[in-house]
């Protein structure tokens, strides 16, 4: 394996992540407001269903979304019957699986920036005559800007460090699955402890920084806030 292998990998990794990440804002973002706002009997199973990959392990997780999506699976039947094959060993099998995988970590600070929201806010929006639709994008979205950074980085840094799940719906092709995570496991398992120092201290280097600033900027919020 050479230099060029792993920046396949970094480069496909990159493109993952963040195909992952916007997805997951779109979809996360009704998610939280609505467990955010609710009152519903529903609220906890959802919330258990949206954090269960926080405690659940990756093996497990990617066990069963290879199954659903499977040849004999109920994603994987509906996926050939509308002639797009099977979802496992490609990469939009990678997204698939990681968008379960790192749902948790968007949607959850997202809710917690949308139910800090003073709702005396939204009612005098409300006043105005402002649609439920204007409320929320010139009210909600601005107040809860720093759950979306927060969500944004890191669903884009968790899906950069997925092992498990990636490796059992997604296999180990290279320039289609080999994510850097996977990379790392290969240079190991060949000797090539080399290569794999190099991977693993630019995944070391990227979490310090992601959480550096991170921090950094939660810190600021907070004493701008106060």
């Amino acid at each position: 394996m050479s230099d060029a292998a792993n920046l396949t990998a970094i480069l496909l990794t990159v493109k993952l992540a963040t195909v992952v990440t916007i997805l997951l804002l779109l979809i996360g973002t009704p998610i939280a407001w609505w467990l955010a706002h609710t009152r519903s009997w529903l609220k906890p199973p959802i919330e258990a269903i949206v954090a269960l990959p926080i405690v659940l392990p990756p093996s497990v997780l990617g066990f069963y979304l290879l199954v659903a999506m499977g040849p004999n699976g109920p994603v994987g039947q509906f996926t050939q019957s509308l002639g797009l094959g099977t979802l496992p060993f490609t990469f939009t099998g990678l997204v698939v699986a990681s968008l379960f995988y790192s749902l948790p970590f968007v949607v959850q600070p997202i809710q917690n920036a949308f139910a800090a929201i003073n709702p005396g806010l939204l009612e005098a929006a409300a006043t105005l005559r402002a649609r439920p639709w204007d409320r929320f994008f010139t009210v909600a979205l601005p107040l809860a800007r720093p759950g979306f950074i927060t969500a944004t980085v890191l669903g884009f840094a968790h899906t950069v460090g997925e092992f498990g799940v990636v490796l059992m719906v997604g296999g180990n092709i290279p320039g289609q699955t080999r994510v850097v995570s996977v990379q790392i496991y290969d240079h190991v398992e060949a000797m090539e402890y080399g290569l794999a120092h190099e991977l693993a201290l630019i995944l070391m280097g990227f979490s310090f920084v992601t959480l550096l600033v991170l921090y950094a900027f939660n810190r600021r919020v907070v004493a701008f806030g106060s």
